[in-house]
């Protein structure tokens, strides 16, 4: 009971602190540092802006289940919990990991500095970073994100967080594949060494 009590706090809590660090915060440090809008999907119909507005869904999506858990217990059972994942332990994994998430990801975009956008800038040639936690992963930021949903998922198991990390693994790694692309066309030979060094992931 505890344990259900202060997982109903923190999550929210945490949501917050992780949309205003990862997301509002850095975006706003971008701009001041450069001038420039660092949120880059647009309203196209091409599939770089269609995977922008699916994110914004899954995200979403996660804020709901969120709320609903914190906020709304009798509504939570309508989003099939998954009893044989409700343990203590299991539960302190999830915890342990939106947490060491949240730092991995604010860490990794820090190190990215001006470089940091969210979708593909093709107005603006970036830097390509290749030093610190981007010499052990190509796509920590996005590492982050995966491991967010994963701890989720595993702090409150259920049918919709279950699918929220399964679309997210999908989401990301076309996401990925499409930056790569990107990433190839204005570095070249230096993000082909690049890749042949850092793997993908870790």
């Amino acid at each position: 009971m505890v344990r259900s009590m202060s997982l109903k706090y923190f999550l929210p809590i945490y949501f917050i602190a992780y949309f205003i660090a990862a997301f509002f915060w850095r975006s706003y440090v971008v701009w001041k540092q450069t001038g420039i809008n660092p949120v880059v999907f647009k309203g196209s119909d091409d599939a770089h802006d269609f995977i922008g507005r699916v994110f914004k869904l899954l995200f979403a999506v996660v804020v709901i289940v969120v709320l609903a858990y914190s906020l709304f217990p009798s509504a939570y059972r309508y989003l099939m919990p998954i009893p044989w994942l409700d343990h203590s332990w299991i539960t302190s994994t999830g915890v342990f990991l939106l947490v060491l998430s949240l730092a991995w990801t604010i860490l990794a975009q820090a190190q990215m500095g001006e470089s940091w956008r969210i979708g593909i800038d093709s107005a603006h040639k970036t830097e390509l970073v290749q030093t610190r936690v981007f010499s052990i992963s190509r796509n920590p930021i996005f590492l982050g994100m995966l491991f967010t949903l994963f701890g989720l998922l595993l702090a409150i198991p259920n049918a919709i967080t279950l699918l929220a990390f399964v679309l997210g693994v999908v989401l990301v790694n076309i996401q990925v594949r499409l930056e790569e692309q990107y990433l190839k066309t204005i570095h070249g030979e230096e993000y082909a060494g690049y890749s042949r060094r850092v793997r993908r992931w870790i």
